[in-house]
């Protein structure tokens, strides 16, 4: 079957019923896909057999890795979390909870491409964090080819921090730095979702939607497309624990960035060098098929805009320009460097 948009993830193709109408695709495939086209998550039991015993395990081995009484004083009140990123590097059963083959087989088929994760985070209370689209944080190109799977390690309810969502928010397009009118290469210091948040609040009231509340039991995961507007509520009760895993899965055949450090027509891309949990290398951003040349990577590295400006710089040019600064008998580049280039001017006429 011919697919006419293969840059397109299958569950968010306009040609979804053909992709999954087939005899291939058995009807629970077919539930979770039509949930995430739809609404933009699909909750399913993990398929680990033993993860009674696995979620344990990494409660036990993680426990000394979070400063819970820190948290309990000082952190709770002030909205923060615990968190512990990457523990698949050292810690076995969150490895095998990311590289779960069912799992992966199952994204794999939904999405189009093969699947493979790149990060893991393991919370032992709420977030707490506020509603955001992870394609702000984790992109790719072609878009959306990008999911979590959020798995509870314990019984959770609406007093030890419940994940919060907007349903079918992931239809929504996905906005970035340009779209707020921000250019981070400009605004000094390292950006954070904070400058999003106000729009995103006001997109959430435009649209309409009410969030809803995973009341998860142990187990229980939940599939997330990219755009899904989503986030952690406050936990009522901080002497509770809140255990969860969240895997970030990324698809073969794409260019790997991160937006929010972003800005690609001002020639500054944060490609992402990343390494597959499941097979311990590294996967090379691509192009339909093509690597990603690694001298674009450099010369796009966030902070580099400056220096090939600078390397471009024609101090006769800067002054054919910019007239006036030729009749005060500045020196061209000393100008550019402490005057022209927070004033935004010409390099050429």
């Amino acid at each position: 079957m011919r697919n006419p948009l293969p840059g397109v993830p299958h569950v968010e193709s306009p040609f979804f019923s053909r992709l999954f109408s087939g005899p291939e695709t058995d009807p629970e495939t077919r539930r979770i896909a039509l949930e995430l086209a739809v609404r933009g998550f699909a909750i399913i039991d993990f398929p680990e057999p033993g993860f009674d015993n696995m979620a344990e395990r990494v409660k036990r081995d993680l426990h000394g890795h979070y400063d819970f009484a820190g948290w309990r004083a000082h952190g709770h009140a002030a909205g923060s979390s615990l968190r512990v990123q990457d523990a698949w590097s050292f810690n076995e059963d969150v490895r095998r909870i990311a590289c779960n083959e069912r799992v992966i087989a199952l994204l794999s088929r939904l999405y189009g491409r093969q699947a493979w994760p790149f990060q893991t985070l393991n919370f032992p209370v709420g977030t707490q964090q506020h509603f955001h689209t992870d394609s702000l944080h984790f992109s790719s190109s072609p878009e959306r080819f990008m999911c979590g799977v959020w798995v509870a390690l314990e019984d959770i309810d609406a007093s030890n921090g419940p994940l919060m969502y907007f349903p079918g928010s992931h239809r929504w397009p996905i906005y970035t730095n340009e779209h707020i009118g921000a250019c981070v290469a400009e605004l000094g210091g390292t950006p954070t979702q904070a400058i999003y948040e106000a729009m995103w609040r006001e997109l959430v009231e435009a649209h309409g939607v009410q969030p809803e509340y995973f009341h998860a039991k142990k187990g229980q995961a939940l599939i997330w497309a990219a755009n899904l507007m989503h986030g952690g509520t406050v936990q009522r009760d901080p002497a509770r624990t809140r255990w969860s895993q969240v895997t970030h899965y990324f698809f073969e055949d794409c260019a790997y960035y991160t937006p929010m450090m972003s800005d690609p027509f001002y020639g500054s891309i944060a490609f992402r060098t990343l390494t597959s949990i499941a097979s311990g290398g590294p996967v090379p951003n691509r192009v339909a098929g093509d690597d990603v040349p690694e001298k674009f990577i450099e010369a796009t590295t966030p902070g580099q805009t400056r220096w090939r400006e600078e390397d471009a710089f024609d101090p006769a040019l800067y002054l054919l320009a910019n007239p006036d600064v030729a009749a005060a008998g500045a020196d061209p580049a000393a100008h550019y460097l402490l005057h022209g280039r927070r004033e935004k001017r010409r390099l050429r006429p």
